[in-house]
């Protein structure tokens, strides 16, 4: 009898053929309300994945980063004026007390990339009542025509810091080295430094937001989009070429993405110091981002995930979407204008216009890279 009763309650909840609810029904509602959750909390989804698979053990050295961790941040070569040919006023931090200072690594060429920054985010000096300040840090122009619109260019903005090394992309390694030298030794004042490329939009305020939702964790914090068990490229014929007797081991440590990462001010002095007992570099030099992860590793400092920063697949636009985004690359200097102004013509967006707009820009980003288009608005 009871399992009679529980057969006939069993037909009546889901139904025969023509009752009210079919069991093909229940189960597409289902799905879809896991689909919405899915695409609402996209976010700490990804959070998770990238959590899961990040590899937590410290290595003692990787390559040919030799452990720092146990040398005092005094014993860090000192930075002087005239290792730049261009800077700000040595006392600019000093004045404006910036809590981010935000360094932007720009070819000398690319003049309207720097424009479009200081026309948008770069021009901001105060966020969530907080300093915030921008510089580009560029090389050497090959062309005497290019440096002389640079030193123009320095004149006029003041915000250009000029490093010694000729300004190519094989170079990138000794701009960023170059920046995190400069920033240490000239803006002590500031709690976070901000690595940003000169074709990222880029946004304080939600990074902000994120250090405040933690503040626990800002200790030796470097945070961006990490990279997971990287190969290094072993083809002489491409830019990324990195011989083995460079490099021995078969992959990278994880690291950050080179287009936008976050350090606090202890890390910036652990990674420095790793950079500088790494001295003399290998040639040819891995890529800037790699060689920031080596030296962190190698300082015990592990990278931290955020999936509001960039350096996946193209990011399209959406205004809720980009207004929670800390980092998006890949934007012209055009459409850097166009969508800082879209996205301040209105209010901020509510928690669910972000969760929604933040789950279809994932979404239509990585059918975009699956299917090797670029998505549109």
């Amino acid at each position: 009898m009871v399992g009679r009763g529980l057969s006939w309650m069993l037909k009546w909840r889901f139904g025969k053929r023509g009752g009210r609810f079919g069991v093909v029904p229940v189960c597409l509602v289902v799905v879809t309300c896991a689909l919405l959750a899915a695409l609402l909390f996209v976010e700490s989804i990804e959070s998770w994945v990238t959590s899961m698979n990040m590899d937590t053990v410290v290595a003692a050295s990787h390559g040919r980063i030799n452990p720092a961790q146990s040398v005092p941040p005094q014993g860090i070569p000192p930075t002087r004026p005239e290792e730049f040919l261009l800077m700000p006023s040595p006392l600019v931090c000093q004045r404006a007390k910036p809590y981010l200072i935000t360094m932007v690594t720009s070819a000398a060429i690319n003049r309207r990339a720097r424009q479009a920054v200081r026309d948008t985010w770069g021009g901001e000096v105060e966020v969530r009542g907080l300093r915030v300040m921008t510089l580009f840090m560029v090389g050497l122009a090959s062309d005497p025509g290019l440096a002389k619109l640079l030193v123009e260019e320095a004149r006029e903005r003041g915000d250009l810091i000029q490093g010694r090394f000729v300004d190519t992309y094989s170079n990138l390694t000794l701009k960023t080295l170059s920046m995190l030298g400069w920033t240490r030794r000239f803006c002590p004042q500031a709690h976070f430094v901000a690595k940003v490329d000169d074709d990222v939009l880029f946004n304080p305020a939600a990074l902000l937001h994120v250090l405040n939702r933690n503040p626990s964790d800002r200790e030796d914090l470097y945070l961006g989009r990490v990279h997971l068990r990287v190969a290094p490229d072993r083809n002489p014929d491409s830019r990324h070429y990195l011989p083995a007797g460079a490099y021995p081991p078969s992959v990278f440590p994880d690291y950050c993405s080179g287009t936008a990462y976050v350090l606090s001010r202890s890390a910036l002095l652990k990674i420095s110091l790793a950079a500088a007992a790494a001295a003399p570099l290998s040639t040819p030099l891995p890529p800037e981002d790699v060689f920031v992860g080596l030296c962190a590793r190698a300082a015990g400092l592990l990278p931290s995930h955020c999936p509001l920063f960039a350096g996946g697949p193209a990011v399209p636009y959406g205004r809720c979407c980009y207004q929670a985004m800390v980092s998006v690359h890949h934007i012209a200097p055009r459409e850097m204008l166009r969508y800082w102004a879209d996205i301040h013509s209105h209010g901020p967006c509510s928690w669910l216009g972000v969760r929604a707009s933040l789950g279809l820009c994932k979404v239509r980003a990585l059918l975009g890279d699956a299917l090797g288009i670029e998505l549109g608005i």
